[in-house]
């Protein structure tokens, strides 16, 4: 059953934590992010696929090289968003979105509106980066 939420809705933490509405809420909400993201990838694929002109000059040429360049890490920025995007929808399936996958504690609404493919609480990422800056740094 699809859970219908107003148009204005934001999840409150007067609200049971991951009640239906905050699930169809960051559904919502990873949905459309998803959807730009592959529309952002879309659109820069179909232009560099269009622009099949080659300038005789070698300063144009490594202007466009690097331009390129820039638009697919940015393809590849937005493949991986997406993989983690898609991970979290796959967690709101099994009930399990918006808990940290660490300790098992609610994440919290403040912190997964601002990133919604969070996977961990405040605490556990800086804990989780401090050992990497730490073996970062053998």
């Amino acid at each position: 059953m699809v859970t219908k939420i107003p148009k204005n809705y934001k999840p409150t933490v007067k609200e049971k934590y991951m009640c239906a509405k905050h699930k169809a809420f960051f559904r919502q909400l990873l949905s459309k992010w998803k959807n730009d993201l592959i529309d952002q990838n879309n659109r820069i694929i179909f232009v560099n696929s269009d622009d099949n002109a080659s300038s005789a000059d070698i300063v144009d040429q490594a202007t466009s090289y690097s331009g390129k360049t820039v638009e697919m890490r940015t393809v590849n920025r937005n493949k991986k968003l997406i993989s983690k995007i898609d991970g979290s929808l796959k967690k709101i399936d099994e009930g399990t979105y918006g808990f940290c996958e660490e300790t098992g504690e609610e994440i919290g609404l403040k912190r997964l509106i601002a990133r919604p493919i969070a996977s961990l609480t405040v605490e556990a990422q800086e804990k989780h980066e401090k050992q990497e800056k730490i073996f970062a740094d053998d």
